[in-house]
């Protein structure tokens, strides 16, 4: 599997603190509220995990599974949610946690939907920022690291399901996904 990383931008290292700050940062912006952390499947849950923990505050914790690339390395443009919110987000302050905010598509999408469910407010945290692939204008409230355009796998990140527990993000060599 290691064998199949052509360089790692992020070490796991660079990763832990950065979700430890990034955890400090949200501690801080919602002292005295119950923010709701929604994980966005399946790419989110290893740093919405990282994140909940280095948050000192109570938080709870949902899940969405929305998607627009299925198992390709583009997106579709189209957006489905397959797994939607279990819990009422009337009044709540609602973080989307992503993995990584590429096209924007999804994320547009998705703020629109829980905005139109009535939340005190909805805010996203992605990991990694890719603005140079966006397609729409949306702009992440907590990023992680601003990234470069290449196609990034480990630390939640897949290709056709495989690669998300590498504790690292790195790309993968072209070979393996064209």
């Amino acid at each position: 599997m290691k064998n199949d990383i052509e360089k790692i931008f992020f070490t796991e290292e660079m990763i832990q603190n950065r979700v430890r700050e990034l955890g400090r940062i949200l501690s801080a912006d919602y002292e005295g509220k119950v923010p709701l952390l929604v994980g966005v499947l399946k790419g989110s849950f290893i740093f919405l995990a990282d994140l909940a923990r280095y948050m000192d505050i109570l938080c709870d914790i949902e899940f969405m599974t929305v998607s627009s690339y299925g198992a390709g390395t583009k997106t579709s443009g189209e957006v489905k949610i397959t797994k939607a919110l279990g819990s009422v987000i009337e009044n709540r302050h609602v973080i989307v946690v992503e993995d990584i905010l590429d096209s924007g598509l999804t994320l547009e999408y998705l703020k629109k939907y829980l905005s139109e469910l009535n939340p005190a407010s909805v805010k996203i945290c992605a990991f990694l920022d890719k603005p140079s692939r966006r397609q729409v204008p949306i702009i992440a409230d907590y990023v992680g690291y601003e990234c470069t355009d290449a196609f990034y796998v480990g630390y939640g990140l897949d290709y056709a399901g495989h690669y998300r527990n590498l504790p690292f993000i790195g790309s993968l060599k072209p070979e393996i996904y064209s």
